[in-house]
């Protein structure tokens, strides 16, 4: 794809389907011999007209508005034209091939093609030419793409600030700062017969200092905003009959999962994304854990150990009602040392303590006590789940990151906390200094794209939509 960012493009800009509005979008250089050919006239620029759209007989495929903006005020930076038909998949169709066709016609005067080397775009094209042609930076053309992902209002709402250029803002911040101390160890490294000391006149371990604080706020910013576009998958486990369809249907507030007092009702995994404070928490429930002649059964339990291994986290339920039986008891134990051994360390498991309402005995006073069929506790689960999650509310208007921008971040943090180190050794490590310096910096320029290599393009831009 990085190979052919000359060619010109065309491609529907809308989401298949029928709809009121379809888009065909078409970016190049010199566009008015196509721009001639289709709609018979030449273009105001952005100017929305409206006329019919002509086959290579001359006869209106549809009519609708045609808008041309000459580069470089595109979306791409390079001429762009957009015919806005009505949005039926028939009427798109014909009007992208049209652009082909008109395309490959030979100009009257020149006998050349009107626009050699068009051709439908691949994904995310549009979007990867914004950037290329420096319209937009990295992490604003991944938050295009999370903004039309977004599953949650508050999702959709960093996004647009990630879009607008905030945590772009925050990173060029950073990397000034960095520059700026660089400047100062290379100024010491060039000139070590100076008597004058750049860096203890300069104060650099203030601005280190300064720098790491500065960027522990980004980074928690980013987590958060990380949290917000993908969320964490909660899966629910336990013996059967604990209560784990019907917490699942609580939490949802709908009757996804059928509930029954047979044992072994659920044989497969049913999920369902919920929101609380905007946060996506992916939950789902697993079949009862435990030993069965069943072979369809069996299935199931495999699943959900499958399922839990993938866990971020665990929802253990343990049915009040029985928790007092022995052979009960000691199944529960037996669950909880596997589950020792099949997460990953660090992946919390929080016991819920489920039926509060038809339990004799009360609750342990660990994990949640709770009553899917009442209500009681729901409220209770739902914070301690933004609890494991990680969720804090920020003040400040979140922009939306991903798992990307926090592993770089990360990589800052720790290239500078070396860098500390080596600065405090002054003159036997100000060599190592500057390199961890340059290092820290590079993993800043990959957030905004400033520096990385044509394999990370290729991979964000292949996952945005046809015709973005």
């Amino acid at each position: 794809m990085l190979a052919r960012t000359n060619d010109p493009i065309v491609a529907i800009a809308t989401a298949a389907g029928r709809g009121a509005v379809g888009i065909v979008r078409v970016s190049g250089a010199r566009l008015a011999p196509l721009i001639e050919s289709i709609c018979g006239r030449n273009l105001r620029p952005r100017e929305a007209t409206y006329l019919p759209f002509r086959d290579a007989a001359g006869t209106a495929i549809d009519q609708g508005l045609a808008i041309h903006f000459p580069a470089p005020h595109s979306y791409t930076g390079e001429d762009v034209l957009e015919l806005q038909a009505h949005g039926g998949p028939v009427v798109l169709q014909l009007l992208l091939a049209r652009c082909l066709e008109a395309a490959a016609e030979k100009d009257a005067i020149s006998g050349r093609s009107r626009l050699a080397g068009l051709r439908v775009a691949q994904p995310g094209e549009f979007s990867q030419r914004a950037f290329l042609n420096g319209k937009i930076d990295l992490a604003q053309a991944e938050a295009i793409a999370d903004l039309i992902d977004a599953s949650t209002e508050a999702a959709a709402r960093s996004a647009g600030r990630s879009l607008s250029g905030a945590f772009s803002q925050e990173i060029h911040a950073l990397r000034d700062a960095l520059i700026h101390l660089r400047m100062l160890v290379e100024a010491t490294l060039d000139f070590p017969e100076e008597e004058i000391d750049f860096l203890q006149k300069a104060d650099a371990q203030g601005q280190l200092v300064s720098l790491q604080a500065r960027l522990e706020a980004v980074r928690q910013r980013a987590r958060q905003g990380a949290l917000l576009r993908e969320g964490i998958k909660v899966v629910i486990a336990g013996q059967p009959n604990a209560g784990k369809s019907s917490l699942l249907n609580a939490l949802a507030g709908a009757e996804l999962a059928i509930v029954s007092p047979v044992p072994g009702t659920t044989r497969d995994v049913v999920s369902q994304t919920i929101q609380i404070q905007g946060v996506p928490l992916h939950v789902v429930d697993t079949a009862g854990l435990r030993d069965s002649a069943d072979v369809v059964e069996q299935i199931g339990v495999a699943r959900a150990w499958g399922q839990i291994e993938g866990a971020d986290a665990v929802l253990f339920l343990h049915d009040l009602t029985r928790v007092d039986a022995t052979e009960y008891a000691q199944a529960d134990a037996d669950i909880l040392r596997l589950l020792s051994n099949k997460l990953s360390t660090g992946v919390p498991v929080l016991d819920v303590w489920s039926k509060q309402d038809a339990a004799a005995a009360a609750a342990p006073n660990t994990g949640v006590s709770l009553s899917a069929k009442t209500g009681f506790g729901i409220e209770a689960l739902r914070h301690r789940l933004l609890e494991i999650a990680g969720w804090q509310a920020v003040p400040e208007g979140l922009y939306l990151a991903r798992a990307r921008h926090v592993e770089a971040l990360n990589r800052v943090t720790e290239h500078l906390a070396l860098a500390a180190e080596h600065l405090a050794a002054r003159a036997q490590s100000l060599d190592l200094l500057a390199e961890e310096l340059r290092l820290a910096q590079n993993a800043l320029n990959e957030i905004t794209g400033e520096f990385g290599s044509d394999d990370l393009l290729g991979v964000i831009f292949s996952r945005f939509c046809i015709g973005k």
